[in-house]
């Protein structure tokens, strides 16, 4: 199998319209696909990482050039430049996998999914007409301070931001993970209790959940970071893949989180 029968049959017949980000950002997709890296972010330690693995395909979540169709308009900065040469020197294909993974025709999308699951959040989910926002009404309540445990145990995240009625049960749930549209207009509904996201502007939605819970209302949020909010379906993808082609080699690479904040972790440094 090669790697753009590999792609192709990944994909499926989601159809994501012909603007789309999930394309091949580099490599030659005729080669053989044995071993396929799955990553949330290709920063230049996981392609490095992915490459020493021995990895013919890379798939990623989000731009490897810091633009969301990750165009070649910038190619002048030096940055840019080295990321290109060390994804070119890499061999290996690299292809995003974003649009697919939050399809409008899925009822749930491959990210959500991840998320909801390893937080163990059961319950109905509906989907909301931001893009890839969900309503998740939980079987049972359970307060913020508590899913806020459980993404310390589980997504690495060396810290989650969370803000408002914290310790009063919620039921109603909006899942925005990642950095979707809509997240004001959604946290002012009457039946949103919490919401969860990767990144927000703080002095529109943190302090208006703040001011929120001190007038009495059942507010709050939980700011997950980019990654922390989102990993958690890619991991999803790493598994389904291994059982969708048990001929080929998966492997998930943590690319960690990109802030650190406690002043002796070096791991950057």
């Amino acid at each position: 199998m090669t790697v753009e029968e590999y792609i192709k049959q990944m994909n499926g017949d989601i159809d994501v319209g012909e603007r789309t980000c999930d394309t091949v950002k580099c490599g030659d997709v005729t080669r053989e696909c044995n071993k396929v890296a799955v990553t949330m972010m290709g920063t230049a330690e996981t392609i490095t990482k992915a490459r020493e693995w021995g990895a013919d395909l890379l798939i990623v979540h989000e731009p490897v050039t810091y633009d969301h169709m990750d165009g070649h308009e910038h190619d002048d900065d030096p940055v840019i430049s080295l990321k290109r040469k060390l994804m070119e020197d890499s061999g290996m294909v690299i292809y995003r996998y974003h649009d697919h993974a939050h399809a409008g025709c899925r009822e749930l999308d491959l990210i959500t999914q991840g998320e909801c699951t390893a937080l163990g959040l059961k319950g109905k989910i509906e989907k909301t007409q931001f893009g890839a926002s969900y309503i998740l009404t939980l079987d049972k309540p359970m307060t913020p301070r508590k899913i806020w445990e459980r993404t310390r145990d589980w997504t690495w995240l060396h810290h989650v931001r969370a803000v408002g009625s914290i310790d009063k049960p919620v039921t109603r749930i909006a899942a925005c993970f990642g950095t979707p549209g809509g997240l004001r207009e959604l946290l002012a509904r009457e039946d949103v209790e919490l919401m969860m996201t990767g990144e927000i502007c703080e002095w529109a939605l943190a302090e208006y959940v703040r001011d929120a819970a001190y007038f009495g209302k059942n507010k709050s949020l939980l700011v997950m970071t980019h990654v922390g909010s989102e990993r958690g379906g890619m991991v999803l993808l790493q598994e389904r893949l291994s059982v969708m082609f048990p001929e080929v080699i998966t492997k998930y690479f943590e690319c960690d989180e990109v802030y650190l904040y406690d002043p002796n972790d070096i791991r950057h440094i």
